[in-house]
């Protein structure tokens, strides 16, 4: 690494004004690549995946981002579906909540809800052969994302692990990817937190 493009210094706390100047400026690119990561970890997901089901956590993903699509979801729902499980590699015992935050900034509340939540709602289909509660969701049935949350999971998630669907490619996908993660982080307009939008525009 350069020295010309470094800080002065070893601690946060010695930082000066043209420190931090520096590294907001070196920044700038850096975030303008997270579409890009975000993509790779998707790919290495086709490489090195959990075993015993009869596909990819890619695979998966690609099922249920095609889904979602074919059912007529908008792009925040897309790309949360397709995302949902991203955090697997890095983070499987909280994948959910680990994926949530990774799409937090860039798209609606209701999205990055349900994909921090769906853990918990899936359990609704396995839970009982663990000796889990299956129906540890209920604890969120007031809340305002309890059904879009359900939903996701019966319609897209629970129903994507299937070797002969005939799902859509990771390179179709890689234009909303990339819209969505060139958005302005944290923008209220996109946020719109309180706000609750219907997953499909079928039935």
């Amino acid at each position: 690494m350069s020295e010309v493009n470094t800080v002065s210094f070893t601690q946060m706390k010695d930082g000066t004004k043209e420190d931090y100047e520096l590294l907001e400026k070196l920044e700038k690119p850096y975030l303008t690549l997270t579409a890009d990561r975000v993509l790779d970890e998707l790919r290495r997901q086709g490489e090195v995946s959990l075993e015993g089901y009869k596909i990819t956590r890619l695979d998966h993903a690609l099922q249920s981002a095609t889904r979602a699509r074919r059912d007529g979801a908008d792009i925040d729902w897309i790309v949360g579906a397709l995302l949902h499980d991203i955090g697997d590699g890095l983070a499987p015992q909280n994948h959910d909540r680990f994926s949530a935050e990774v799409i937090r900034p860039f798209v609606r509340w209701d999205v990055s809800w349900v994909v921090e939540h769906h853990g918990i709602f899936q359990m609704l289909y396995y839970g009982r052969h663990y000796g889990w509660d299956e129906n540890a969701r209920d604890q969120f049935k007031d809340h305002p994302c309890f059904e879009s949350c359900a939903e996701f999971c019966e319609r897209w998630d629970q129903s994507s692990f299937d070797p002969k669907y005939e799902q859509d490619s990771l390179d179709s996908f890689e234009p909303l990817v990339r819209e969505v993660f060139a958005r302005k982080a944290y923008d209220a307009a996109i946020i719109k937190e309180g706000a609750v939008t219907a997953l499909t525009t079928h039935p």
